[in-house]
């Protein structure tokens, strides 16, 4: 699973044409227009295995946001990469994916009770039967004098979904019939089952699209062990303060502080 984990962590070479990948295959950039920014995970998903991009650098002036999902289809076999994830590369079939907006992401399924989301201090994320440490999960702004105006850091320390630094992941968990439902997994919260009865005999590659106001995204690389000393100290620390900017004046080292606010 790590192995794969690492593979899986960067993007594939075959991707929308206004794409260009870093020398890495961790960072899409769309260089120009708003569309034909398609681009999909190096390879395949594992169950349970997440996909998770943080968003690097917003564009000014275009209508819509990154669009993320999951797709039955081989990249490879694709003869021409579709300019759009919604609706060109869903109409082929066996791909199901799901636009972010700034507010509405959860998924709430008809006769279910909407399940009480989980503390921002809680170490690990359990969807099902997969739990994934929170940590990494989750997108920072950088503190500042106006950090509690801009953002939903002054009580949660979260991201709104399409800010810049958020961090946005896709994953599928096997169900008991055989199939699978996709997860949207949105700055450490799960927004729920997006889509159900995914073919769990197929591969499934992740989808992203780096569509209108989303230019930039990076790949950041989710490890599946313990969460570290110092991971667990900042989950402790923030638990405690009001505000981020309250770290400021604690006595701890620089680095911890930094650590603490936005790393």
């Amino acid at each position: 699973m790590a192995a794969r984990c690492r593979l899986a962590a960067r993007f594939h070479h075959i991707h929308g044409a206004n794409i260009r990948l870093d020398a890495s295959h961790t960072q899409a950039t769309r260089v120009e227009s708003f569309a034909n920014g398609l681009c999909f995970s190096q390879e395949p998903l594992a169950p349970g295995q997440i996909f998770l991009v943080e968003i690097e650098e917003k564009e000014l002036g275009w209508c819509g946001h990154l669009r993320v999902g999951l797709t039955a289809h081989d990249p490879q076999s694709l003869e021409v990469v579709p300019e759009y994830s919604l609706p060109d590369l869903v109409n082929l079939g066996d791909t199901w994916v799901f636009a972010i907006t700034r507010n509405h992401n959860r998924v709430v399924v008809e006769g279910e009770e909407v399940q009480a989301r989980g503390r921002p201090w809680e170490p690990f994320l359990l969807i099902e039967r997969v739990r994934i440490p929170r940590d990494t999960l989750v997108g920072r702004s950088r503190p500042g004098r106006y950090s509690h105006i801009l953002d939903d850091l002054y009580k949660m320390n979260v991201l709104p979904a399409t800010a810049r630094r958020s961090r946005i992941g896709v994953l599928y968990a096997p169900q008991p019939d055989g199939t699978a439902d996709m997860h949207i997994i949105i700055n450490g919260e799960d927004m729920g089952p997006s889509a159900r009865g995914l073919p769990t005999t197929r591969p499934l590659y992740a989808v992203i699209d780096v569509f209108a106001s989303t230019k930039s995204v990076r790949v950041i690389p989710v490890d599946y062990g313990f969460p570290s000393l110092q991971t667990l100290c900042r989950l402790v620390i923030q638990k405690h303060v009001v505000h981020r900017l309250a770290i400021d004046g604690l006595r701890l080292p620089p680095l911890l502080k930094s650590f603490c606010q936005h790393e």
